[in-house]
């Protein structure tokens, strides 16, 4: 008999599952369409994807918390999550690199946290202000697509995109970010994990 996993490396599991999906069948064209829009190099866009995908879903979730429930995290992805932009990255990235005033707080989903994020990205990896925020308003529609693929398509309907964004029930996304982060996808020796962690923990107003 296999041993009994602890609930929080089940959340962790669930988490790095989500991301590893989403960087596994995305992550490579998301990465070389960035590249080429941004005029940054591949291996760099890479590893901004894992750090801004974390706060989407972080603001999805607390949409979800104190917004209405699944409800409305189905009517966010109704309006801003279509499936089809997946068949087409190269469009929906050569479209945002063409935004002079792109938005990185995505409307109310991030908010000020979005800024931040901006601001970290421009830092981090040497970016203007714009190309940072365009890094953000590209992989928005991505992510809302690919949740809306798997509530959709894939079948696993708004209670499973709902559980999901909770993942193992007790509210928290932030340990399970946190925790996939320091792997090393978003981390590294630039400090990135930490960086998005705190924004995190912004965007929950610093409560779990």
């Amino acid at each position: 008999m296999p041993p009994r996993l602890s609930p929080q490396l089940k959340k962790g599991r669930k988490i790095m599952g989500f991301l590893d999906e989403f960087m596994g069948t995305l992550g490579p064209d998301v990465a070389s369409q960035m590249a080429k829009s941004l005029n940054i190099d591949a291996d760099s866009a890479m590893k901004m994807i894992p750090q801004v995908a974390p706060l989407i879903l972080g603001g999805l979730k607390r949409q979800k918390d104190e917004h209405g429930g699944e409800a409305r995290v189905d009517h966010i992805l109704n309006k801003y999550g279509s499936a089809s932009v997946l068949d087409d990255i190269a469009g929906l990235v050569n479209s945002k690199a063409k935004d002079h005033n792109p938005d990185p707080k995505l409307g109310g989903l991030l908010g000020d946290s979005g800024v931040q994020a901006a601001n970290m990205l421009s830092n981090q990896f040497n970016l203007s202000g714009n190309s940072s925020s365009q890094v953000i308003t590209m992989l928005a529609p991505l992510v809302l697509g690919y949740l809306t693929k798997k509530r959709d398509v894939e079948g696993a309907g708004s209670s499973g995109i709902g559980a999901l964004l909770d993942q193992d029930g007790d509210g928290s996304v932030l340990d399970d970010v946190a925790g996939f982060l320091m792997k090393g996808l978003g981390g590294g020796s630039q400090g990135g994990g930490n960086l998005i962690g705190g924004l995190l923990g912004g965007l929950f107003g610093g409560k779990k």
